[in-house]
């Protein structure tokens, strides 16, 4: 079963930065698709450019979309 306390690409804590960075705050921020899941965006990011055809969350392969943050229900 997946930790809710860290990233499910790298299984770095949320708290912390991905393995590709050294210090955590703004340059590393987590992301949230629809679907729910949330990633640290440079894991996402580097999931989904390594998907050539169907971009989905590597947690329950719905097709990644962000969340927007922005949108009022």
């Amino acid at each position: 079963m997946a930790n809710d306390d860290n990233c499910g690409i790298c299984r770095m804590p949320f708290d912390a930065t991905c393995s590709e960075c050294k210090l955590p705050g703004d340059d590393c921020p987590l992301v949230w698709g629809q679907c729910s899941h949330c990633f640290h965006m440079h894991c996402i990011l580097k999931w989904l450019n390594s998907q050539q055809v169907n971009q989905q969350c590597p947690m329950c392969r719905q097709e990644w979309k962000f969340k927007d943050h922005e949108t009022r229900h």
